[in-house]
């Protein structure tokens, strides 16, 4: 294993929480010790739908797409995830219950995977890292979800391409077209219209 990446990771990790509210070294040992380094080659699954997950990951370097398949066979994107974010199947981490979306690399990646059930134990012990969960859930999750809602029922293709391109602008030319129609509710052959007269 590569030490240098792995160090380089767990400090990105740390600054990127950090960012939120300050962790103190005490707690930062404990966390360490509940965290895994891994590397994941381009189109592996980090989770798959079906499966009960055990922990949720952090984006050192690399990119992940989020999603769920129908009965068909069809795939929606839900989200993507790039360097500094934290995958993971939520709800099924919460329930344990069989996860509804697979996770997939679209690059070359590194992560750190954070244990779950260590990670909750230990935010009832440790305030800092308490109020870092409340504010990337309340970032991340809950105002983005609403947005996203809202924009799906509200706005048309195109103005959905273009707030796409507004949030994802360092990722918009890593994610390959039909993702990213996919992820707006649209056809490959749509986005390239739109994109056309844009």
């Amino acid at each position: 294993m590569n030490n240098t990446l792995k160090n380089e990771a767990f400090t990105a990790l740390r600054n990127v929480m950090s960012s939120y509210s300050p962790i103190s070294d005490e707690n930062w040992k404990v966390l360490e010790a509940i965290c895994t380094f891994r590397s994941l080659e381009k189109n592996s699954y980090l989770y798959k739908m079906g499966e009960i997950p055990e922990t949720f990951s952090f984006v050192y370097a690399g990119l992940f797409r989020a999603f769920t398949t129908d009965k068909n066979g069809n795939e929606y994107n839900k989200i993507f995830f790039d360097e500094g974010k934290f995958p993971g199947t939520m709800t099924a981490l919460l329930t344990s219950t069989p996860s509804q979306l697979s996770i997939e690399s679209l690059e070359l990646s590194s992560i750190v995977l954070i244990n779950f059930n260590d990670y909750r134990r230990l935010l009832v012990k440790a305030p800092d890292l308490m109020l870092f969960h409340i504010f990337y859930l309340e970032k991340n999750w809950l105002l983005a979800k609403d947005a996203r809602e809202i924009e799906l029922v509200q706005q048309d293709a195109s103005k959905r391409y273009r707030r796409f391109l507004q949030e994802y602008p360092s990722i918009c030319a890593r994610i390959p077209q039909y993702h990213i129609a996919s992820h707006l509710g649209i056809t490959p052959t749509q986005l390239s219209r739109i994109r056309k007269k844009i």
